[in-house]
């Protein structure tokens, strides 16, 4: 270690990487989730490379919009559905239909991993 650095600053390094490597792996999921969801809809022109990108720029335009007063929820979606809309090259139904079909496939994901969580526990008693 060069002289003056201290093991805080390493730590502070380390927990940066830690931070970037769970983000693009978070990142890799949502896209994976919006990936099926596209597939699911008909959207042919739908890679998961994309699939990221419109979750990132999605995400980042509704967090954006989100913050206007009563409405940003809704501005939110219309903006995160555009994104779908423009990165998969579609229309506003099959975006739509993109988006909502990627929440249907987290839902259904999140009560198969619960069930089997729940199985493994009770077999544990």
């Amino acid at each position: 270690m060069p002289p003056g650095m201290g093991m805080g600053i390493v730590a502070l390094g380390a927990l940066g990487v830690i931070g970037i490597i769970v983000f693009l792996i978070a990142l890799f999921i949502a896209g994976l989730f919006l990936y099926f969801g596209a597939k699911l809809v008909g959207i042919e022109d739908a890679t998961i490379g994309k699939s990221m990108i419109a979750v990132l720029g999605g995400g980042i335009l509704a967090e954006i919009l989100s913050i206007i007063p009563l409405i940003g929820w809704l501005l939110g979606i219309i903006g995160y559905i555009w994104v779908i809309k423009a990165v998969f090259n579609t229309d506003w139904l099959r975006a739509f239909l993109a988006w909502l079909m990627t929440i249907v496939v987290v839902i259904i994901t999140v009560f198969i991993l619960a069930a089997i969580v729940g199985l493994s526990l009770m077999a544990a008693l």
